[in-house]
């Protein structure tokens, strides 16, 4: 892939979709907690402070909040992560939400048998209500300009208007030469109301002839594209790798715009022990990391951390190979602490890459 120079851009990263205030009952349950700690996170907003707070580089989020102290505290959040705002659409508050809203998102880790689970609460939201005229595209990619533009089936599941903002938005940066990647990220929550998974095969079928690289896990491919791996019962215990890339040679082949695919591979041994590892494919080359136990904090972004990971090796042109080991690393450190976002600093991520322990560093 041809990236754009970042001497001429002023981000290295933009992302496009909604930013919800998480709300943590720690060790506790949702059903029973009585406090919660808060958090910012949204699967396309967290490849983007990932890349900013581990990695340095210049990432922008492209979004709406409903203007009132809970999107003031998300902006907050947001501001400590680093992530240029500039391009954050506020909408008017009526005093209660019934035009607009913020969305939040309850989400408890789970432990051992225990599996964790989210409860979102987001209808009506700022950034479901966006439309394609709400930006100006042009300025943005052509003035401005970006090396990389980042979102996902999470931010077009939200309205029927969200997969327009897309497409213009995919539009405006392949004219202007910005490299485009998709994460699949399927949510049955979220398309449940409007169509389900053939809803959401239409959608993102659509979406693939801007994209240049696709993140996606096994379930992803087949709910939100259609596309199943065969002699398998579709879950990780039953992964056969050889089918998982005869299944994305299928995907390239449909859509040969698409580059570059990169997914994880895990298996859920308990909620705190995960088999974490992933396999990528770059103009014609597979690499796979394979699946090591990885202890499992808070699970939560641990796919957007490997993204953000993956996406920097590309950036710095390190190669696939490099890029699959920063994601795996990346994201396994992410899962490591409380929220949805990268706690990691990049000499930690380049640490395990090479096989670092756990033991202290003083």
């Amino acid at each position: 892939m041809k990236i754009n120079q970042a001497s001429d851009c002023r981000w290295d990263l933009l992302c496009l979709g909604e930013v919800m205030l998480r709300l943590d009952p720690g060790a506790g349950r949702i059903h029973t907690a009585r406090k919660f700690d808060v958090w910012e996170g949204g699967g396309e907003y967290n490849v983007a402070r990932g890349l900013r707070r581990c990695f340095g580089c210049r990432t922008g989020i492209i979004t709406a909040l409903a203007d009132n102290p809970v999107g003031h505290l998300i902006e907050d959040l947001m501001l400590e992560g680093g992530v240029d705002l500039s391009l954050v659409h506020w909408s008017a508050f009526d005093g209660v939400g019934r035009a607009t809203r913020n969305g939040l998102n309850f989400t408890e880790r789970g432990y051992g048998p225990r599996a964790a689970v989210g409860c979102s609460d987001r209808g009506h939201t700022a950034v479901s209500q966006l439309t394609a005229t709400d930006f100006d595209w042009a300025a943005i990619f052509g003035q401005s300009g970006a090396r990389w533009l980042h979102s996902g089936g999470i931010f077009c599941a939200l309205s029927d208007s969200t997969p327009e903002v897309a497409k213009r938005a995919f539009e405006a940066a392949k004219a202007h030469g910005v490299i485009v990647s998709y994460d699949l990220n399927y949510r049955d929550s979220l398309w449940r109301a409007t169509g389900g998974q053939p809803k959401a095969r239409e959608v993102n079928r659509e979406l693939m002839r801007y994209v240049d690289v696709l993140f996606g896990n096994e379930e992803d491919f087949s709910a939100a594209l259609g596309f199943d791996i065969e002699g398998t019962d579709s879950s990780y215990s039953e992964l056969d790798t050889g089918s998982f890339r005869r299944m994305i040679r299928n995907v390239v082949e449909t859509f040969p715009n698409i580059k570059g695919v990169a997914t994880t591979l895990r298996t859920a041994k308990s909620a705190t022990v995960n088999g974490w590892g992933a396999i990528g494919y770059y103009q014609g080359e597979f690499v796979e990391v394979a699946q090591r136990d990885t202890e499992i904090f808070d699970r939560v972004g641990g796919g957007d951390s490997f993204a953000s990971g993956f996406i920097f090796g590309m950036l710095e042109e390190r190669g696939l190979e490099w890029a699959l080991r920063c994601g795996v690393a990346h994201g396994a450190l992410a899962m490591s602490t409380p929220g949805d976002t990268s706690m990691a600093s990049r000499s930690e991520v380049e640490r395990l890459m090479k096989g670092g322990s756990a033991r202290i560093l003083r």
